[in-house]
């Protein structure tokens, strides 16, 4: 089980860590904010000088849609216009704050046969599990921790876990078809849509929320899920001698295998 992921904060230049803090120091005299939350590359200690600064601003259950809206128009006002912020877009190449507003209300968004993963873990994990409070009024953050840690219901994990693997499936069943067709880029989009449905099965087979399903997967399947001989199994997955082929319909089946093996009988 999950209680929270890595915390290991750390800023890779000083224009990020006085960046965190103006954000701090805007929201903190703010009535419908109870928190600030740091979350990200920064907030596990993997950031460098063009990572950004990944803040997400809690709102009270009392703030409107209009409270929010006006939360976030002072933001962008303040951040086109103060020093701090300048600084650090020109210190890296991407380096810039990416600031979310949210009240914490987590609902699963519809999804589609050809839609790829859902956003449902990841907005849990990134913004409970993987992050660093900043500043906190009263016990908004701790209490919305306490709802989601160390793992949503398991009435509610039976039912995404099995959804999941039908959408996973039902790419990789479309792989070989697209295949005979010769239509092998449309392939390949099924089976990385597949992939990622299999790291999200993967993540809830485990009761363990996930970072993200195209990037840190190293971090999250050897660190935080402890399986590092599955991680070697799947580079290979994207690696063709020859990517117009049946190589595309193999990679497939090895990925039903995976599947199968480590959400389907897991979970």
């Amino acid at each position: 089980m999950t209680t929270g992921g890595p915390r290991r904060l750390a800023y890779p230049t000083a224009a990020h860590e006085k960046a965190a803090e103006a954000v701090v120091g805007m929201f903190r005299h703010l009535a419908p904010v109870p928190a600030v939350i740091l979350r990200g590359s920064c907030a596990r200690g993997r950031a460098t000088r063009d990572s950004c600064v990944d803040i997400v601003v809690l709102t009270s259950d009392a703030a409107s849609p209009d409270d929010r809206r006006t939360l976030e128009q002072s933001w962008e006002r303040a951040y086109r216009v103060e020093a701090v912020y300048e600084t650090l877009r020109s210190v890296g190449r991407f380096s810039h704050v990416d600031l979310d507003v949210t009240d914490g209300r987590f609902a699963e968004p519809p999804r589609g046969w050809t839609s790829g993963p859902d956003s449902f873990e990841l907005e849990i994990g990134n913004t409970v599990a993987y992050t660093v409070p900043l500043w906190q009024r009263g016990e908004a953050f701790n209490r919305l921790a306490g709802q989601w840690l160390p793992y949503y219901d398991d009435a509610r994990r039976a039912r995404r876990l099995a959804a999941t693997i039908g959408f996973a499936r039902n790419n990789l069943a479309h792989v070989p078809l697209y295949v005979e067709r010769g239509l092998y880029f449309q392939a390949f989009h099924r089976l990385y849509h597949a992939f990622q449905e299999f790291l999200q099965a993967l993540f809830i087979a485990h009761r363990t929320y996930p970072i993200a399903y195209d990037k840190w997967i190293r971090e999250q399947i050897e660190e935080i899920l402890g399986l590092p001989d599955l991680y070697r199994q799947l580079p290979g997955l994207f690696e063709y001698r020859r990517f117009e082929s049946d190589e595309l319909t193999a990679r497939a089946e090895h990925l039903e295998r995976l599947l199968g093996e480590y959400a389907v009988t897991r979970g």
